[in-house]
């Protein structure tokens, strides 16, 4: 009796283990709709599977200026209508792509004179970047997790280039030998807001791109545009250096120049925007 209820036990926690698993699983989209395979299907309301990828653009945080060097993706799903719209996490969890980003000059801003030849701008920097003082930057999504994320993504203010088209609540690492892996502008519980748009902010001009559909009218895509920002706020960075904080926060604070306030940081994303039915999405496994 007691070797039986073990095994029933056994087999019962398998088996829920399985669904745990099955739950959090990929789907598997097939043809166009592949991109979309990390959209939060298992939500029976989902509407919409969204899929984008700026491989262009770059973030200013005070006086720290990082181009977008490596594409960076943004995936997960829509529920809801007009301004009760949700934007629910990738399946997998990889909502926002923690891609990194080296910043030009590092840490202090060293950079190869322009006026050498190309190739040897080229050397030096990498050197730069590959020594102590080089440092990589990456937007995270601040307060991370499978379900709702509190991105805001609205299409017609998109479409129509006026009003927040992304709202991405982010915190940014820096990371080098010195600066360790836990030294962060904002934070999950103190993010970084960066409200998109595809009109104008400040000093910068958005557009919302070419828009397109497939033969089935299922798929949406926005190419070429680019989202903006001129006015988010950047606070103090914290945990650099990690046990050495107390000394290398205020070094790293006064080199970017933080805190950073409206006008001085700015953001720009550009690249492509897929838009997908759920249904359509679903249909296509």
């Amino acid at each position: 009796m007691k070797k039986l209820l073990v095994g029933v036990v056994a087999a019962a926690l398998a088996s829920l283990m399985f669904a745990s698993l099955a739950v959090a699983s990929s789907h598997n989209p097939k043809g166009e709709y592949e991109v979309f395979k990390e959209c939060p299907l298992n939500r029976a309301t989902i509407t919409d599977c969204i899929y984008s990828v700026s491989s262009k653009g770059a973030f200013t945080i005070g006086k720290k200026n990082v181009p977008l060097v490596n594409p960076v993706t943004l995936q997960g799903g829509l529920e809801g209508e007009g301004e009760a719209v949700q934007f629910y996490g990738a399946e997998n969890g990889d909502t926002l792509s923690k891609t990194p980003q080296p910043v030009p000059g590092g840490l202090f801003g060293i950079t190869a004179p322009t006026w050498w030849p190309k190739f040897l701008q080229n050397w030096f920097n990498e050197q730069i970047n590959k020594g102590l003082t080089g440092v990589n930057a990456t937007i995270e999504l601040a307060g991370a997790t499978k379900g709702l994320t509190g991105i805001k993504l609205n299409t017609t203010n998109l479409l129509i280039e006026k009003g927040t088209a992304l709202g991405l609540p982010a915190k940014v690492r820096l990371e080098n030998a010195i600066l360790g892996s836990n030294c962060y502008i904002g934070s999950d519980k103190a993010p970084v807001q960066i409200n998109f748009t595809s009109g104008t902010d400040g000093a910068l001009k958005g557009n919302k791109g070419t828009l397109s559909f497939n033969e089935e009218f299922t798929i949406i895509t926005l190419s070429g545009g680019a989202l903006v920002n001129n006015s988010f706020v950047a606070p103090k960075a914290a945990g650099c250096g990690g046990i050495f904080s107390f000394f290398i926060d205020p070094l790293v604070n006064s080199i970017i120049g933080l805190p950073a306030g409206k006008g001085v940081n700015s953001a720009t994303l550009e690249g492509v925007i897929k838009d997908g039915l759920a249904e359509a999405v679903k249909a296509s496994e």
